[in-house]
């Protein structure tokens, strides 16, 4: 069992990343810091999603007695990531991509303690049955998924009414593997 014994900061704007480090059971607070998630061509899309975790975490750099734990979310299919969309009519693209589909989500954690970065990742793939245009739009319109790798969240209509099953962690697709978090705390 982890029992806490240094401050934990998480570096991370997500209410979904929070509300499940909330239901872990850990104390922590937030801190933000803007960070270029940019990342070298030619990258895996779990790399990319380390690569970036990692990015964010130097950002903090390390404090002692303190632990940041930094995250980042990667939606890839077929080998093409899906970041955020920059508008409705980019994240209607996605979601029609994404329909009938198998997809993958990546998310890199990072944990950074006395300047040592551990970092790992989690896979999870999402299966999407078929979505008509009518239900694309309704969900944009909606639930606005503008903050979210691939359009969309599977906490929310889409994962109640898209998603017809996920290989692996359900958190992980939320953006945060609780399970590998968990057991990376109660190793540090």
């Amino acid at each position: 069992m982890y029992k806490q014994q240094h401050p934990i900061v998480l570096a991370s704007k997500s209410p979904r990343r929070q509300e499940l480090m909330k239901a872990l059971g850990l104390d922590f607070t937030i801190e933000l810091k803007e960070v270029d998630e940019s990342f070298p061509d030619g990258l895996q899309p779990s790399a990319v999603a380390v690569y970036i975790s990692e990015k964010k975490a130097k950002a903090f750099g390390s404090s002692t007695n303190q632990i940041t734990i930094t995250a980042d979310t990667i939606v890839a299919l077929d080998g093409e990531i899906l970041g955020k969309p920059n508008d409705k009519a980019h994240a209607q693209e996605m979601l029609r991509k994404l329909s009938g589909r198998k997809h993958e989500v990546y998310t890199g954690v990072t944990i950074i303690k006395d300047n040592q970065l551990t970092s790992f990742y989690d896979l999870s793939e999402v299966f999407c049955r078929e979505v008509s245009e009518v239900e694309i739009e309704y969900y944009i319109d909606n639930f606005k998924p503008f903050d979210k790798a691939g359009s969309y969240g599977v906490q929310d209509w889409w994962g109640l009414v898209v998603v017809e099953r996920i290989n692996g962690s359900y958190t992980n697709v939320m953006g945060l593997p609780t399970e590998k978090l968990y057991k990376a705390l109660s190793n540090l």
